[in-house]
């Protein structure tokens, strides 16, 4: 086997075929926008085409559910829990129920130098690190092999990661029985920035205010929740000084040119109401509309209960929980991800030709004039 994916549009980085080789001949390998591609060692090759035939974009159904979810609009009950969490505090109730019954949490993180990758946690601080919006595409790493060894050691898995990174633990879990224990949480993805801008994006705020990052925050709710102000928050400290900063850059570039985001999400097929997960968690853009007395600026949830698993989770969290059922119209007409993938500009290659050629900073410079 020579090559897992036709093209790079056929390929969001799951790492499902490098986490399911059995002779270990694929590893993970950035490309030149710094977002993580399967590379076969030819050597180790058994030409086994597992990689090929579980791959979660190439298989038929891509591991989703059959059935249509039901939607509802849901709200923590605690106000500490909405204000330190990017919706209405849903995930931080439904991995409750996973802590509670001695289980384990999966989720992303950023490790020492934030960089935005999945980790393991038993314990409600190490959730509570998971519980924030973190716009980059995470490192799976071998996760998925983390994650079939505590269901061997029977301990009940929530994973939560975006659709794709889903689609690609039900590919590697396969019809294995051990999924009895396992729950899986997906959310309603924009698209996926690019790893490689993130890094420099940290070196330019680190040059322009000295020092090094001590504490990053996407989409703070300083300001009340809405969809308007969801982008206009990234806080951050650097160790030269205990001013917090405001910068809006990366959202620019993400949400606004649209330039940094994997070439696989122009081309998604996760972006219907059909999940690979037993449940889905977002904003619920638009309650101000159709349900203001669920209005709160502090945060409210969307949930899609996919199936009768995501149905027993969320029954259990309904002591910390407030959600009541709400017509499927209202989600689709206000995610647009639930019907089409992100159109890229025309401009994408220019800005990566451009990149390339003059370095991050250019293309800062250029944003901001």
């Amino acid at each position: 086997m020579e090559k897992v994916y036709l093209k790079k549009e056929y390929c969001s980085g799951c790492s499902a075929c490098y986490n399911s080789c059995p002779t270990k001949a694929i590893h993970m390998k950035p490309d030149e926008e710094g977002f993580l591609y399967p590379v076969i060692d030819q050597s180790l090759c058994v030409d086994c085409n597992k990689c090929v035939n579980i791959c979660p974009l190439i298989c038929e159904g891509n591991y989703k559910q059959k059935a249509e979810p039901a939607f509802l609009v849901a709200k923590h009950k605690s106000e500490e829990v909405l204000m330190n969490s990017t919706s209405g505090g849903a995930f931080t109730a439904l991995s409750d129920v996973i802590l509670r019954e001695g289980g384990v949490i999966y989720g992303v993180d950023y490790d020492d130098d934030f960089r935005v990758l999945h980790r393991r946690t038993e314990t409600i601080e190490g959730r509570n690190r998971m519980r924030v919006s973190k716009y980059v595409q995470s490192n799976i790493g071998n996760i998925f092999e983390q994650i079939k060894k505590d269901l061997m050691d029977k301990r009940t898995v929530l994973f939560t990661g975006t659709p794709c990174q889903d689609a690609g633990l039900r590919a590697y879990m396969g019809d294995s029985p051990l999924t009895e224990n396992l729950y899986v949480c997906d959310l309603i993805c924009h698209s996926i920035p690019s790893p490689l801008i993130w890094e420099d994006y940290k070196k330019l705020l680190e040059k322009e205010h000295g020092g090094k990052l001590t504490d990053i925050q996407f989409r703070s709710k300083i300001i009340d929740w809405s969809r308007e102000n969801s982008n206009k928050t990234f806080l951050f400290k650097t160790s030269s000084s205990e001013d917090i900063h405001n910068d809006e850059r990366f959202y620019k570039l993400f949400f606004g040119a649209k330039t940094i985001t994997r070439p696989s999400c122009s081309e998604c097929q996760f972006t219907d109401i059909h999940r690979a997960s037993d449940i889905t968690i977002a904003d619920y853009w638009g309650i101000e509309k159709y349900a203001p007395e669920w209005m709160d600026t502090k945060g409210v949830s969307v949930i899609l209960v996919n199936n009768e698993k995501g149905a027993e989770l969320l029954q259990k969290c309904s002591k910390e929980l407030k959600y009541e059922k709400r017509p499927k119209e209202e989600s689709f007409t206000e995610q647009q991800r639930l019907s089409e993938p992100v159109q890229f500009p025309e401009d994408r290659d220019k800005f990566w030709n451009d990149y390339r050629e003059h370095g991050f900073e250019y293309i800062i410079e250029q944003l901001t004039k």
